[in-house]
C-alpha cells in the first residue's frame, strides 16, 4: 500500500535508521482497543454476515494504520506541528473504535464521518502546513480517492442492512486497488517507489508491532473474559489452551522469517514492492489472530457442550488463516513456502469433519496441538538447514 505524507519539506524523522519514534508506540495504543472491539463485535454475532462485517471494518482499520505508519517515514515526529497531527489520529482511531460495534447500526454515520475526517483530514494538514514540491503528488492522490470513497462511506451509512454492508465492502475494496496502484490520477500517474522514503528496518519492525497489537489484544480478550466467567476446573483447562494458541502463533510467526524480513526488504531488488507484499501478508496473520481471539472468547465462556459449524469455523479458521498469512510471509522472506505451513492448513481441514462431534474446548484443543506441530517442524528443519532470506523477484 502506498501512503501519503509529507516528504520535501518534512526530512526523514532524525531518530536512528530504524527505531519506531515513541509517538509511533503511542500511536498503536488505540488499535489495540480497535482489535479488542472487533473481537467483541464478531464473538457477540458468529455468523458469515458477521464476520464479513467484521472483516470489512478490519480492512478500514488497518488503511487508516498502515497510511499513518507509511507517513512516518517522510515526516519528522519530533516537529509539534507533525506531533499535533498524529495524536489527532490517535484520537479519531480511538471514536472510530468505539464506534465499531454498533457500526452497522445506530453508529454508521458516526463511523463513516470520523473514518473520512482521519484520511481527509490528514491528506489536508500535510498539503497546507506541510508544503513541498512534491506533496500535491502525494497526500493530492490520496485526498481525491477518499473524496470518492467519501460516496460509498456516507451512502452505505445512511442505508441498512446488508445495503450498508455491500456499499461499504465495494469502497474499502475500491480503496485497497487504488492504494496497491499507488494512487493514480490523470496525467500525474500512480506514485512511484522513489517517493517514499521507507527504513526496510524501520517499517519491518513497524509489521512486527502490527502482529503484537493482534496478540496483545488476544492476550487482553482471554484475561477479561476468563476474570467475568466462573472459576471452574473446565475453564482453567480452557485457559490453558487458548492462551497456549497464541503463545505457538507468536512463535511461529517470528521464527524465522518475522526475524529475517528486515535482511530479506534490503536485499530485494524491488524493496517498496516487497514492503507492500509483506503487509498483505502481515494483514492476513491478524485477521488469523483476531479469530483466535474469537476462539479464546468462545471457548472460555462455553467450554464444553456442543460446537456450532459456526463455532468450528472460527476455532479452525483462525489458525487457518494465520497459517496462511505465515506461509505467504515464509515465500516473501525465502522465495519458496514451508512444508510445514501447508501440512498444517491440511490438518486443519482434516479435523473439520470432527469439529462437530466434539465440545469447543476439545477442537480448540486440537487447532493448538496442529500450531505446536507446526512450530516443532519448523524448528527441527531450521536447525538441518540454516534459513537465508532470499526474496523473490518481485516485479
Amino acid at each position: 500500500m502506498v501512503t501519503e505524507g509529507g516528504a520535501d519539506a518534512a526530512a526523514p524523522t532524525p531518530r536512528g535508521l530504524a527505531r519506531p519514534a515513541f509517538l509511533e508506540l503511542f500511536f498503536d495504543l488505540a488499535y489495540v482497543f480497535a482489535m479488542i472491539s472487533l473481537v467483541k463485535t464478531l464473538a457477540d454475532d458468529v455468523s458469515w454476515t458477521g464476520a464479513a462485517q467484521t472483516l470489512v471494518l478490519l480492512l478500514a482499520f488497518t488503511l487508516v494504520w498502515a497510511v499513518t505508519t507509511w507517513a512516518a517515514d517522510t515526516l519528522d515526529l519530533m516537529r509539534p506541528a507533525v506531533q499535533v497531527q498524529f495524536i489527532s489520529v490517535v484520537a479519531g482511531s480511538l471514536l472510530l473504535a468505539a464506534a465499531a460495534p454498533d457500526a452497522y447500526d445506530g453508529r454508521g454515520l458516526l463511523f463513516a464521518i470520523t473514518y473520512l475526517a482521519i484520511h481527509l483530514g490528514s491528506s489536508s494538514y500535510y498539503l497546507l502546513l506541510l508544503p513541498s514540491a512534491a506533496e500535491p503528488r502525494r497526500s493530492g492522490r490520496v485526498f481525491f480517492w477518499y473524496t470518492i470513497a467519501a460516496v460509498g462511506w456516507i451512502g452505505g451509512a445512511l442505508a441498512t442492512g446488508h445495503t450498508r454492508l455491500l456499499l461499504w465492502a465495494a469502497t474499502v475494496a475500491m480503496e485497497y486497488v487504488a492504494a496497491s496502484l499507488g494512487w493514480p490520477l490523470p496525467k500525474l500517474g500512480r506514485s512511484q517507489p522513489q517517493e517514499w522514503r521507507l527504513v526496510g528496518e524501520r517499517v519491518a519492525e513497524r509489521y512486527r508491532q502490527f502482529v503484537i497489537i493482534a496478540l496483545g489484544a488476544s492476550i487482553f480478550v482471554i484475561g477479561t473474559t476468563f476474570t467475568r466467567t466462573d472459576y471452574t476446573m473446565d475453564r482453567a483447562w480452557a485457559l490453558l489452551v487458548v492462551f497456549t494458541m497464541v503463545v505457538l502463533a507468536w512463535r511461529i510467526y517470528i521464527y524465522r522469517a518475522g526475524e529475517l524480513l528486515t535482511e530479506a526488504i534490503a536485499r530485494s531488488a524491488n524493496p517498496s514492492l516487497l514492503t507492500q507484499s509483506a503487509a498483505v501478508t502481515h494483514l492476513i496473520m491478524v485477521a488469523g489472530i483476531g479469530g483466535m481471539a474469537v476462539t479464546s472468547h468462545l471457548v472460555l465462556t462455553r467450554p464444553f457442550g456442543q460446537t456450532p459449524p459456526a463455532w468450528a469455523a472460527v476455532i479452525l479458521g483462525g489458525p487457518a488463516l494465520f497459517l496462511v498469512g505465515r506461509a505467504a510471509l515464509d515465500y516473501t522472506v525465502f522465495g519458496r513456502m514451508s512444508r510445514s505451513r501447508l501440512a498444517g492448513l491440511v490438518l486443519l481441514a482434516g479435523a473439520a469433519p470432527a469439529a462437530g462431534l466434539l465440545p469447543p474446548v476439545m477442537v480448540a484443543l486440537l487447532a493448538m496441538s496442529i500450531l505446536a506441530l507446526v512450530a516443532a517442524a519448523n524448528l527441527v528443519s531450521t536447525h538441518r538447514h540454516a534459513r537465508v532470506p532470499m526474496p523473490p523477484a518481485l516485479r
